[in-house]
């Protein structure tokens, strides 16, 4: 390792940025300097730009992706190599375009589920739906992590995004399910007790395993709409809205640190939907139509 890299992962240890953060401004960085076959100190403003226009007209990323590297340059430029007072090396920040993310039906979610034969998987992708988490929180979670006592009925995300923890719902349908995979496939037996662990049962579920999961789904089911398991996310917010849950109660499940955010799917809530009388609107697996 060299003394550089050892001196941004201090700065960033000592601020409190998450593994995953760390791990995405390492890999950036380093990507960069590859890129230009020198250590990122020695690299100008003008190659820094000149590099994120190349992610976005040779290797066409997404100015999400694009804004990773600009941030990651402007955190060792700042705090490790201390050059704030140098505007010149700050690295422009794309505007990020929003687009309106495209949402499942409820019967298009059932298939899904149907289509996902790996039970570990397909539980996973149901518990994705049913708590809102984020794909790599859900795959960090830990048999503890699932607080099923009566008057708690929680799902405990350590870590969360910014690092930070939370709770999120735990609704009587995912809590039966989770159950019956726990008796079935005893993930409480596992090394770390990951509640979704990868197949040598030694580590917990790798993020792109499940993505590819849920693409392969999303194929034998014949859904057109495009995305990944994110979309199971705007799914759970929006079925909770349709459902008659607050925005402040999903902003707090969802982990927004801005309600603002949580706003963004009042747009996309259905005129035609009428929840179901005798159904919990937490309980968005109970509402699903049977196949």
């Amino acid at each position: 390792m060299t003394e550089l890299r050892q001196r941004m992962m201090d700065a960033m240890l000592v601020r409190g940025l998450s593994a995953r953060t760390q791990e995405c401004y390492i890999e950036a960085v380093a990507r960069m300097a590859r890129h230009y076959h020198k250590s990122p100190d020695l690299l100008s403003p003008a190659q820094v730009e000149a590099y994120l226009l190349h992610l976005v007209k040779d290797r066409q990323l997404s100015y999400s992706s694009v804004n990773h590297a600009a941030s990651a340059s402007r955190f060792l430029f700042e705090k490790v190599l201390g050059r704030s007072s140098d505007s010149a090396l700050r690295p422009p920040m794309a505007k990020v375009p929003q687009k309106q993310p495209e949402l499942l039906s409820r019967e298009q979610i059932t298939r899904l589920f149907a289509c996902c034969t790996p039970p570990v998987h397909r539980m996973a992708l149901q518990t994705l739906y049913a708590t809102g988490l984020r794909v790599s929180e859900v795959c960090a979670l830990r048999v503890s992590d699932i607080d099923s006592a009566p008057d708690r009925m929680c799902v405990r995300v350590v870590g969360g995004k910014g690092g930070a923890d939370r709770y999120s719902v735990l609704s009587t349908t995912l809590l039966q399910l989770l159950r019956h995979y726990c008796r079935t496939y005893t993930p409480q037996r596992n090394p770390g007790q990951w509640l979704f662990a990868d197949a040598h049962g030694t580590a917990a579920l790798v993020v792109q395993s499940l993505q590819r999961a849920y693409q392969r789904a999303r194929h034998h089911a014949r859904i057109m709409k495009m995305g990944g398991t994110h979309t199971l996310r705007h799914c759970f917010a929006t079925h909770l809205l349709e459902g008659g849950v607050d925005l402040y109660t999903i902003s707090r499940l969802l982990g927004h640190g801005h309600i603002s955010t949580t706003a963004r799917y009042l747009h996309l809530i259905s005129p035609q939907f009428k929840p179901p009388q005798d159904i919990d609107p937490l309980d968005l697996l109970a509402g699903l139509p049977a196949l």
